[in-house]
């Protein structure tokens, strides 16, 4: 599905060289790292957000950052979801409101059983501004649920949520992927949660290994 080869980048300093990964439908990948070595920067080279100084990212075969911008709008927008540590959501809307916009873009339909395994059914109807973090968080990742993508990028995707609620979020990712053959790519601190996952990478002096 999405192959990235020899990936190299650097702002003052080099972040990582030579990094290779291939994602396929249904996996399940982590990456792990400390903080500033390059893990939300790679992340956003492999989700069509920043282009690599080195290295080229196939997606279906196509190189995204060759493309015309037209084309990798449009794998951003329909086949690409990404839950930022930010949730951008907008905070004139309502939670549902939120859900509806992006549903209008993918030409899809707000799921109701989703929003109950998130745990937000019950305050869908009021304005994002008055939700707990942890709430605000989990409508997000019902608004990039919604769009139905292809892949998941999540950049941290359980930071404002407890042990409990953490976990209930990755089974409801997992499941996600399970049920739309769709693949999850994740970062994030929490060596807990990284176990979970089917493949775990670490970046770690400039290089992207096998961590489990």
């Amino acid at each position: 599905m999405l192959i990235a080869k020899n990936l190299s980048h650097s702002f003052d300093y080099l972040l990582f060289e030579n990094v290779n990964l291939q994602i396929n439908p249904k996996d399940k990948i982590a990456i792990i790292g400390s903080s500033g070595s390059g893990k939300s920067t790679l992340l956003h080279i492999l989700s069509a957000l920043l282009k690599p100084q080195n290295g080229i990212v196939e997606y279906e075969g196509k190189d995204i950052y060759s493309i015309s911008e037209k084309e990798l709008i449009e794998i951003r927008k329909k086949e690409f979801g990404i839950i930022f540590q930010f949730h951008y959501l907008f905070n004139t809307f309502t939670a549902l409101e939120n859900l509806q916009a992006a549903a209008i873009l993918a030409q899809r339909e707000v799921d109701m059983k989703l929003l109950e395994r998130l745990k937000i059914k019950d305050v869908i109807n009021q304005n994002i501004q008055t939700l707990s973090g942890g709430q605000q968080q989990r409508v997000s990742i019902a608004r990039v649920l919604t769009k139905h993508p292809k892949i998941i990028f999540a950049d941290e995707p359980t930071g404002n949520l407890d042990k409990e609620n953490a976990n209930e979020v990755i089974d409801v990712l997992f499941e996600y992927c399970d049920e739309n053959n769709a693949a999850l790519l994740t970062v994030t601190h929490d060596y807990e949660i990284a176990k979970r996952f089917e493949r775990v990478y670490e970046l770690k002096d400039k290089r992207l290994n096998i961590w489990k």
